[in-house]
């Protein structure tokens, strides 16, 4: 669908929005973006850019004079589907889109899609830095940059991590690779049901947006049986089933194709930590393969790639203690991930913040197979502490910050102190990545 003179209105004065309004723009369009809050100093700037670019901006209120007439809606990932402004659009029939979208709809550069609840982060990480290797490649979406900021370059692909929410608003995305790290709860508030936030990743699996391969998780239950409706050719990663796969075999990751199986790496070379680090590389290893890349060049990327911050990242060791960051660990299922990563060892976990009130069974339970002391700071200590006390675990200690968790945790001198979360972070940090630096300076500021 070409935009050239047509009426594009951008919802919202997000990275993502500003992207899609200057790419609507150098495609013609006329481009109007409207930003519900008041904007602050800091954003000042960038309102003038956009007028001084010819883009019109209103902020404080969505007026009639820029919804009336558009032809094509563009949303930020932080609208959500039933909120007043997007219902007044569809009342209006107009369309609307993720930014994910136009950038799809207005270039012909293949999309390599990676979501899942957990993983898709560094998933999209390694998968861009192994391609980047004989290819001209870039990380987008969540992770980088938004897709429209790099439209007009030329590249061999888009490496993309999607969100439910961009892929619930992107109807005609059909890419050529998609990737289904995992599934758990998550979301829910916005997409208002477990259910819808299931079908809103599963769309890029399914006809009419069917990819070219559709890669998904065999240890996943809900993806296992998910994969008998996957369209295009089914690559399962961390099992052997089929005659396409990835899976661990004797201490080494193998690559299987049309019944043919290759090794690509041993586990002991792989930087990364832990069973869902080693699906991850899976992932990452399916869509260098379908891409083109020879197995040296993947081998050698592999042992070259270092974790993205706050994802299981190593910190520094010191006077026998390792220190770990998992600060991206918001939810009970993704700390279960670094919890099962250890064992045999004693480790300290820092957890807690603000509570998502999802069920912690589980959690407990990986707590009392693999941790020796619970460390907990935040608002959701009250709950985690009766949960886990509930589950047959008593070794938990309050602290009111983290500054003094991880004074406790040095005192107590483990193998391993753990930061993993599960939980939210804004009851006491701006966002996940600030509680990670403040772990990460603390850390390096004392030992």
């Amino acid at each position: 669908m070409g935009i050239l003179g047509k009426k594009v209105l951008v919802l919202g004065l997000s990275k993502s929005g500003i992207a899609a309004a200057e790419f609507a723009k150098n495609q013609g369009a006329q481009v109007y973006l409207t930003e519900g809050k008041k904007v602050s100093e800091e954003n000042l700037p960038k309102v003038e850019r956009l007028k001084n670019e010819g883009i019109k901006v209103e902020y404080g209120a969505h007026s009639d004079e820029f919804i009336d007439g558009t032809d094509l809606a563009v949303t930020s990932p932080g609208i959500p589907p039933h909120s007043e402004i997007i219902q007044r659009l569809k009342r209006k029939n107009i369309p609307v889109i993720s930014e994910l979208e136009l950038a799809y709809k207005q270039t012909d550069i293949p999309f390599i899609i990676i979501t899942g609840t957990n993983g898709k982060t560094t998933t999209t990480a390694l998968t861009e830095f192994i391609l980047s290797k004989k290819l001209n490649v870039k990380a987008c979406g969540n992770i980088g940059c938004p897709p429209c900021s790099i439209a007009n370059e030329d590249l061999d692909y888009f490496v993309c991590e999607a969100s439910s929410f961009q892929l619930e608003m992107s109807p005609s995305l059909k890419p050529f690779i998609s990737v289904w790290t995992n599934f758990t709860p998550d979301h829910i508030d916005w997409h208002q049901g477990l259910e819808n936030y299931f079908k809103a990743k599963a769309k890029v699996f399914l006809d009419p947006q069917a990819p070219k391969y559709s890669v998904l998780n065999a240890k996943d239950p809900k993806l296992l049986e998910f994969s008998h409706r996957a369209k295009g050719k089914l690559f399962m990663f961390a099992g052997n089933i089929g005659d396409n796969c990835c899976y661990e075999k004797n201490g080494e990751i193998i690559f299987k194709q049309d019944g043919i199986e290759e090794p690509i790496i041993k586990l002991s070379d792989c930087p990364l930590l832990g069973e869902h680090n080693y699906q991850n590389i899976m992932c990452a290893i399916i869509c260098a393969k379908l891409s083109g890349l020879d197995n040296h060049t993947i081998r050698q990327a592999i042992t070259e790639f270092k974790a993205p911050a706050h994802r299981l990242e190593k910190i520094t060791q010191k006077d026998g203690i390792t220190f770990y960051n998992d600060s991206k660990a918001t939810n009970p299922e993704a700390a279960i991930v670094a919890i099962n990563s250890f064992n045999n060892v004693d480790v300290a976990l820092i957890a807690g913040g603000r509570d998502k009130n999802t069920d912690l069974t589980e959690f407990c339970e990986a707590i009392k197979k693999h941790i020796k002391t619970v460390i907990l700071i935040g608002e959701a200590t009250e709950r985690f502490e009766q949960n886990l006390k509930q589950n047959g675990f008593d070794n938990i200690i309050r602290e009111k910050t983290m500054q003094d968790a991880i004074d406790k945790g040095i005192e107590l001198h483990p193998d391993v102190i753990l930061l993993s979360p599960a939980c939210a972070s804004f009851d006491m940090f701006t966002s996940y990545e600030n509680r990670g630096e403040v772990f990460r300076e603390y850390v390096l500021q004392r030992v």
